[in-house]
């Protein structure tokens, strides 16, 4: 007689265990952020992380929008964040906020990171991971390529009146004024988002009078695009500007400078 026809329920004496150890990691990354407050993104607060390894998140307005990791050093890795976000126009640095947390090296083999954004992409955040924010400079093959709509660089293009405080005097010649060569690295250098353009030994006999400071980004290409020889072009796109010697239209180009000509796309 089996236990049924005594009328018992039959128990079963086996199942299935899944230990997840990635879930695990997801969840206490994701309560231990929880915990913090965000902090403004100033350069104060940046600098007064160490230099260790870690993952942070990013918010605009209070609503978290990234969610990121430092293989080495998340000062220097937020910093980059820092200097992208003030180059940008239809946003304010102000706005920002950031946490982080220390996470020991080990860890990184993991993706801590990619644990946090499927955390939070049940609640449909991060959506700054999404749209490009964290990419580095394309490439020249990207620059003929369309910019998506919800693309980071459509919300937020580059700002052409950020203002570059600095130029390398100590280079300058006794009437003040620059080689090519000079003034482009220094406004490369000064520019929060990518300036790339073709070098040519011939911008080192081009001398351009230093203008006062400061000076916007688009009154300095201005003046670089003047001094160049005939048939070069510097392009505006959406995130990061690019000097070549072709002239042509691009895409996602939306200002053009050529010799002394300055056109607006529609």
């Amino acid at each position: 007689m089996t236990p049924h026809d005594h009328g018992e329920t039959q128990l079963a004496h086996h199942a299935e265990f899944k230990l997840s150890i990635t879930k695990a990691l997801g969840d206490q990354l994701a309560y231990a952020l929880k915990d913090l407050t965000p902090a403004p993104l100033t350069l104060e607060n940046i600098r007064s992380l160490r230099p260790q390894p870690g993952v942070y998140q990013l918010y605009l307005h209070s609503d978290l929008v990234y969610v990121g990791k430092a293989d080495r050093s998340l000062p220097q890795r937020i910093e980059k964040h820092f200097r992208k976000i003030s180059g940008r126009t239809n946003i304010d640095i102000r706005d920002m906020g950031f946490k982080c947390l220390y996470v020991d090296e080990d860890f990184g083999a993991v993706a801590p990171e990619r644990l946090l954004i499927n955390e939070h992409r049940k609640q449909g955040q991060v959506p700054w991971n999404y749209n490009g924010f964290g990419n580095n400079d394309p490439g020249k093959r990207r620059d003929m390529t369309e910019v998506d709509d919800d693309h980071f660089d459509r919300h937020y293009p580059i700002d052409l009146y950020y203002e570059c405080t600095e130029l390398p005097h100590e280079a300058a010649t006794l009437d003040g004024s620059l080689t090519l060569t000079a003034l482009l690295q220094s406004v490369k250098q000064q520019l929060p988002y990518v300036f790339r353009y073709e070098s040519s030994k011939h911008f080192d006999d081009i001398y351009i009078s230093v203008p006062e400071l400061p000076a916007s980004a688009h009154d300095l290409l201005s003046l670089i695009s003047e001094s160049l020889p005939l048939g070069w072009q510097i392009t505006a796109l959406p995130g990061y500007v690019i000097m070549y010697p072709k002239v042509e239209d691009y895409p996602s180009g939306w200002r053009y400078y050529r010799g002394a000509d300055i056109i607006y796309a529609d």
